[in-house]
């Protein structure tokens, strides 16, 4: 992917403020393209002219990689004219459900088992053959186990394999599992193959209780999140790196300084060792 350095999620309620900053220092935006797909008019233009100023990655909410209809065909070739009118470098998903009988917005587990990775495996790889190009998949939170003969980490690893698929590395979603769970979150992120990551996320959760957590993307980045993406760039390299807020959205210069936070950390991991920036 030629994406490099620290991204943000475009979010409507930030255009006015990046239309009004032409220099932010942004290296790319992410949007979610079930959001934009048809839009036209004044907020088609201004995408339009985001996508102008920055390369745009692609990170759905509805492909439903592991419910039981069939793959919709046509978000699929919706997306992939979007990928094609704005030259975008990278469409993602989550590793979960998120339907039956329409969209539900809303990322459901899937069973940790042999028959759900060769179920899933399949379905990305006819993503990848109706989209024409290699897509990533996002470790996602959950709250509760559907149970299956493999852990977490075994079951990611073996739907990237099985798929020949590419992986998003969440990292706030390994720390909110890692106290929901009680695994080690440090032992789990190197457990994921560093060949398969192609680009982070990062964001702020909150703390229903001190054994639960919640992924909200709705606060500030805490630090064992930030300590964590250090760790990650050590085991994979100096991804791309996205800053996800999507509600409790803050000025733009906040989000900027918090964006700046992710370069520190990608410049003083590339500075202890420069090979940390080499890779696919």
């Amino acid at each position: 992917m030629d994406v490099q350095g620290a991204g943000l999620g475009l979010r409507r309620s930030l255009l006015p403020e990046l239309l009004a900053s032409p220099h932010a220092p942004i290296d790319y935006l992410e949007v979610a393209p079930e959001n934009w797909i048809g839009v036209g008019g004044r907020l088609g233009r201004q995408l339009a002219e985001m996508a102008e100023r920055y390369p745009l990655t692609l990170h759905g909410l509805s492909l439903d990689i592991g419910g039981p209809r069939p793959l919709d065909t046509e978000l699929l070739d919706a997306i992939a004219l979007m990928m094609q009118r704005f030259q975008c470098p990278l469409y993602s998903e989550h590793l979960t459900a998120c339907g039956d009988d329409g969209h539900l917005y809303d990322l459901m587990p899937i069973p940790f088992t042999e028959e759900a990775v060769r179920y899933v495996a399949s379905r990305i790889r006819q993503v990848q053959d109706r989209l024409g190009c290699r897509i990533a998949m996002e470790n996602a939170s959950y709250y509760a186990s559907l149970g299956g003969e493999l852990s977490e980490a075994e079951f990611i690893r073996a739907v990237l394999q099985e798929a020949d698929c590419d992986l998003l590395l969440d990292v706030n979603n390994i720390v909110v599992n890692s106290i929901n769970h009680g695994y080690d979150a440090r032992d789990f992120l190197l457990s994921m193959p560093a060949d398969r990551v192609v680009a982070m996320h990062v964001a702020g959760h909150y703390v229903e209780a001190e054994d639960l957590r919640v992924d909200t993307h709705g606060a500030d980045v805490i630090d064992p999140v930030w300590d964590l993406l250090a760790v990650a760039y050590r085991h994979v390299g100096v991804k791309p790196t996205l800053l996800e807020r999507d509600f409790n959205i803050p000025p733009l210069p906040d989000l900027l300084a918090e964006l700046g936070q992710v370069k520190q950390i990608q410049h003083e991991a590339l500075a202890a060792s420069p090979r940390l920036g080499v890779g696919r």
